[in-house]
Parts: C-alpha cells; structure tokens; sequence
C-alpha cells in the first residue's frame, strides 16, 4: 500500500445509488479494515441499483443492504465531513459540492470521473457491460492510487 493511504474516505456522487456505492463497497473489499469508508450522494431519491448490486455481487461485493443517504444526512447520522482525510467525488454535480463543502476544512477532495452507467444499452446483458464498465473504472483508480491489497 501507498504511504498516503487515507484513514478514511468518503465516496460521493449523484444520488448515492450507482457509482459511490459501488466504490465504497469495492474499497471495503480490497482494502479491508484498513480505511474508515463511506458513500453519500447529493440526494437520497433512489434505492441501491439493481445492476450495480448485480455487478458487484459478480466479485464478492455486496450492495443489496446498502441504503442510499445524502451529504446533510450522513452528517445527520454523525459522520462530519471535515473527519474525512479524503472525499472522492465521481460525478462533476458531486465534486463542485464536495468542494464547496470542504472550502473551510482540511480535507483532499479528489474528482474521478467514472460515467454514468444508468440508461446505457438496450438489452439486460448491454446494461450489465455498461455497469461493468463503470466498476472496472473504479477498481482501476482505486489500484492507481493504493495498490493492490490482494497480492
């Protein structure tokens, strides 16, 4: 692992449904207990992504009991933004707010530009390439910055 590795990392994005989910459960599943990490959204108007549940499930990810939450409700439920060493947005809605959030804290906000999977493709299995796409992404930044835990 990188000598950066955070103690603790916040994923955000739209609505906390697709894209931050699946970063924080991929992380948890690389990295372990190794990072406090969480996901919020800029709303909480959507359930968990039957696909993103589904693509993740294919590498031992479970996503089926997360629930949705956004940025006033995570501080709500006790979780500070400024008691996150970094903030991960992947969507530029979540970066600006990430950064307007944080202007008076110490905290590294980085942008991961992962695409938007939802309403891609016309078939069940062009929707799962598109959500396996987006997940491959993740997993990609997430070994680009800390390495590969499982080896």
């Amino acid at each position: 692992m990188a000598a950066d590795f955070p103690q603790s990392v916040l994923f955000c994005c739209d609505h906390n449904a697709v894209r931050s989910p699946m970063a924080e459960g991929v992380m948890k599943k690389l990295f372990g207990t190794d990072s406090y990490v969480q996901s919020a959204g800029l709303k909480n108007d959507l359930e968990i992504d039957g696909f993103a549940i589904s693509v993740c499930q294919e590498i031992d990810v479970e996503l089926s009991r997360h629930r949705s939450r956004s940025f006033e409700e995570m501080e709500q439920w006790g979780d500070q933004l400024s008691s996150f060493d970094l903030i991960v947005a992947l969507t530029p809605a979540s970066h600006a707010k990430a950064m307007e959030l944080t202007k008076f804290f110490h905290t590294d906000v980085q942008f991961w530009p992962i695409p938007d999977p939802t309403g891609k493709g016309e078939s069940r299995e062009a929707k799962l390439v598109a959500y396996r796409l987006a997940r491959d992404e993740i997993i990609s930044h997430l070994k680009h910055n800390w390495g590969d835990a499982s080896q």
